[in-house]
């Protein structure tokens, strides 16, 4: 069994790196797919989605999810604590009043929706995660990252492409 490696190079400049991504793309590495790729940048490059392609993003989702579960919880928690508590129906009154419970099922639908999508942030980003030997503060400065996961056969290929673009700096690991 061939072992797996993340590689990531340091650039100085964004057009190296996107000419590095770009070789990629063109399949300069056989085996390497644009979907193995990961950059990290101190800054936002909207131009680097022409190469990169879209990415899922999973957050809207989870926020979806969690404003569905206040909803269903919401009302199910207000209606069952009304109904449980002492029920006495006087006088047409009822015994689950709809108009006052609109607003709270609608204010617990934002509040799960908001927290579940702050934790999702915060998993998604990948803050509670160890750090590993890849890791740059360069990254935070001024530098791009280029992270790469491929097998041992295209590990030579990629650090020859990498330096072939003026690469800073090639670290590696290998992954479990």
């Amino acid at each position: 069994m061939s072992k797996r490696y993340r590689i990531k190079a340091l650039f100085s400049d964004f057009e190296e790196a996107f000419a590095a991504l770009s070789d990629i793309r063109h399949s300069k590495v056989p085996g390497v797919s644009i979907d193995d790729v990961k950059l990290n940048s101190p800054i936002e490059h909207p131009e680097i989605e022409e190469v990169l392609g879209e990415r899922p993003v999973h957050i809207p989702k989870l926020t979806l999810a969690g404003a569905t579960f206040g909803l269903v919880f919401g009302f199910l928690f207000l209606a069952s604590a009304q109904a449980t508590f002492l029920v006495q129906p006087q006088g047409g009154k009822p015994v689950i009043p709809l108009p006052s419970n609109f607003v709270l099922v609608y204010e617990m639908l934002i509040f799960f929706g908001v927290w579940t999508t702050f934790f999702a942030f915060l998993f998604m980003s990948g803050l509670f995660r160890k750090r590993g030997n890849l890791y740059s503060e360069k990254v935070s400065l001024d530098q791009i990252g280029v992270i790469v996961e491929a097998d041992e056969a295209q590990r030579d290929k990629l650090k020859s492409l990498f330096k072939t673009h003026k690469s800073l700096e090639i670290r590696e690991e290998e992954i479990q």
